[in-house]
């Protein structure tokens, strides 16, 4: 059997094993969505999601609150307008503001999302992680705040004397 370099390699290839269990997640995740007639991308219930906590929402606002660049965001809205789940309109307060919010098809979804998807996705997420020592969310959003704070180039110091 073929060693598992990623694994093998720990702190070395974090982000890439960070990206494989997401990879995994979101693949497991979009099979209990098509198990349950939900026609989106996983990756795009973050959007509506954010829409639905905060209101309307500008491409912006919408890459900030999911975590990615504004052309991504751009990219993902595009999509859900072609399927009818959010619609976008110029701000009443600045006209060349453009406001991402939920059709009345977006609110549906995300209201039968609420009762029948995301426990389901949680609960199982959940038993996943359960036997895990350690609070797995909370360690996460240090590692989020620690990147945030200072990316890896600044960090350590082998090499620093060449730079």
């Amino acid at each position: 059997m073929t060693e598992d370099i990623v694994r093998a390699m720990g702190f070395l290839c974090l982000g890439s094993r960070f990206r494989r269990i997401g990879e995994r997640l979101q693949a497991d995740t979009q099979q209990i969505m098509e198990e349950l007639d939900v026609s989106l991308q996983s990756a795009q219930y973050p959007f509506l999601a954010a829409i639905d906590r905060a209101g309307p929402l500008t491409i912006g606002e919408l890459a900030q609150a999911v975590g990615i660049t504004q052309p991504g965001a751009t990219r993902t809205v595009s999509q859900l307008l072609e399927l009818g789940y959010v619609d976008m309109q110029a701000s009443t307060e600045d006209q060349r503001r453009r406001l991402i919010s939920l059709t009345s098809k977006g609110q549906e979804l995300i209201d039968y999302s609420k009762k029948s998807v995301w426990p389901r996705i949680e609960q199982a997420v959940r038993e996943l992680c359960g036997d895990l020592s350690g609070p797995i969310l909370q360690q996460l959003a240090a590692i989020e705040d620690g990147l945030a704070e200072a990316p890896l180039r600044r960090r350590g110091t082998f090499g620093k004397e060449k730079q």
